[in-house]
């Protein structure tokens, strides 16, 4: 499978490439032009430096919002002119798959992999002093883990003879686990094979597949000092990117008391290697056209209803 990713819902515009062995590649231009100038270019490009072209593309995901509303209608028109000229439905081929990733979702995979049951509130500025944002919770599947180690979490020899926790991959802070010890051992034979001259590519998938993604509170609209107030009822440390999170910082160090652990301006920006990445991963757990997610419960593959979320009128 090759995934196209297209993120255009704030100023950065991003397109990436994804397979299943990670990421191919990727563009961001974080300079305020128009997207619509932009995102063809960007895409016959990144296309081209991948030795790709877009009748390789199996599916596309789309950032779908909340955001910029010219920004959105952009990258979903652009997504929905290329899958519906890329390779045409026919009884052998289903076509090219279009699947909408919730701007804030593809946001909070940013967060995969830094631990076990962790929050995340990923923020973008609506402006009329609000932010759009939401709650999501990267927490461990158990089944997955166990089925992947043989054992199960919180088990004994789970958390290594250091006592670390269990992070993506499912191996511990001190390196225990099997796939701990897979993930070492891909990296130490691409490396060696690269000292020997072969030009392997270098892992860049998200991680295994032992975390899950859970909505805690959807996406909205609401004043920094509502939700500073929302994230202090759930009592523990939340991971806290956008540029939602750097305007207003003073709230949340304020009214978090501590619990809030800012991500860079760098860090939070918009990206298509997460949309593509998060749209692999949909498209690995889906067995049907009309698939339902996890996050947004909602199917992804309809086509022509597809629509930008916005959260309000202008």
């Amino acid at each position: 499978m090759l995934v196209l990713g297209i993120e255009s819902a704030t100023p950065v515009a991003s397109v990436a490439l994804s397979d299943e062995q990670g990421l191919l590649g990727e563009v961001l231009l974080n300079v305020g032009l128009t997207h619509s100038e932009q995102l063809l270019p960007m895409i016959d490009d990144l296309l081209r430096q991948c030795r790709r072209t877009i009748r390789d593309v199996t599916a596309i995901g789309v950032s779908a919002g909340p955001g910029s509303f010219t920004g959105l209608r952009i990258g979903m028109a652009t997504a929905k002119a290329l899958a519906q000229g890329a390779l045409p439905h026919t009884p052998v081929s289903p076509g090219v798959r279009l699947l909408a990733i919730p701007t804030l979702e593809a946001m909070a995979w940013q967060l995969k992999g830094c631990g076990r049951d962790i929050l995340v509130s990923p923020m973008l500025n609506a402006r009329r002093e609000q932010i759009y944002t939401a709650l999501y919770r990267w927490r461990t599947d158990n089944a997955a883990y166990a089925d992947a180690t043989g054992t199960a979490v919180g088990a004994t020899g789970a958390t290594g003879a250091a006592g670390g926790d269990v992070g993506a991959g499912g191996a511990t802070d001190g390196g225990a686990g099997r796939g701990g010890e897979d993930k070492a051992m891909s990296l130490r034979e691409v490396f060696a094979a690269r000292q020997r001259g072969k030009k392997d590519r270098m892992p860049a998938g998200a991680g295994d597949d032992f975390d899950l993604l859970e909505l805690l509170v959807p996406p909205e609209a609401v004043s920094p000092k509502v939700w500073a107030k929302r994230l202090a009822e759930h009592g523990q440390d939340v991971y806290l990117l956008g540029d939602g999170a750097a305007m207003y910082q003073e709230i949340w160090h304020g009214d978090l008391r501590g619990r809030a652990i800012i991500l860079p301006p760098a860090a939070g920006l918009c990206r298509g290697s997460f949309v593509a990445l998060a749209a692999m991963r949909l498209l690995q757990e889906s067995g049907s056209q009309d698939s339902q997610t996890p996050c947004s419960g909602q199917s992804r593959q309809d086509f022509y209803g597809m629509k930008p979320i916005y959260l309000r009128g202008i």
